[in-house]
């Protein structure tokens, strides 16, 4: 059985790329304000609509495995390079920070009609290219300091995946408590 709905390949890349993109247009991302409000700590939406996804797909490849549909040991996990995750972590944060927006929210933004979206994802299609033509030469840096052999947060705790699911759903919980805006008075 292949997921969505039958599809493999690039057509459920493009479906599962389609809702993603639909859902990320309605919660608001289509704007570089209110994801750089979210690097101000002025609005918790990204964080909370992101960590709310990786919540669901925690959970439902959890269930998933539980139900014999899934097994985990055909789910390709790539081992972590710290140096390389760094890199890209103040790549990615700082295009975020001076842009407004993240690779997949540019596309968002531009497809939403937002002449900086499409500015900002050229800029990403550069960036990549550039990359691409030196990464021979960035392959010895990419490849240091490999993370730890235990590549899920459950294999790294060495705890079942079911605390793991509890504690995300308690930090979902706790960050949407203090996160949520009183409302107004009508």
């Amino acid at each position: 059985m292949t997921f969505p709905i039958g599809f493999d390949g690039i057509i459920s890349g493009l479906l599962c790329g389609l809702v993603f993109g639909f859902a990320l247009e309605r919660a608001g991302f289509a704007s570089g304000c209110k994801l750089t409000a979210q690097l101000r700590f002025q609005d918790w939406a990204v964080f909370n609509v992101m960590f709310t996804a990786i919540l669901v797909c925690a959970v439902g490849l959890y269930v998933l495995r539980l139900a014999g549909l899934v097994d985990m040991e055909q789910v390709y996990i790539p081992t972590t390079y710290l140096w390389a995750t760094a890199l890209g972590g103040v790549g990615v944060g700082a295009g975020m920070a001076i842009g407004g927006y993240c690779p997949g929210t540019s596309v968002v933004g531009f497809m939403s009609g937002r002449i900086d979206g499409l500015v900002f994802f050229i800029g990403i299609i550069a960036g990549t290219w550039l990359f691409a033509g030196a990464y021979d030469f960035l392959l010895p840096m990419l490849e240091a300091l490999p993370g730890p052999e235990a590549q899920t947060l459950s294999e790294l705790a060495g705890v079942p995946d079911w605390v793991v699911l509890v504690a995300l759903t308690a930090v979902a919980a706790v960050v949407g408590w203090f996160t949520a805006r009183p409302k107004a008075a009508a």
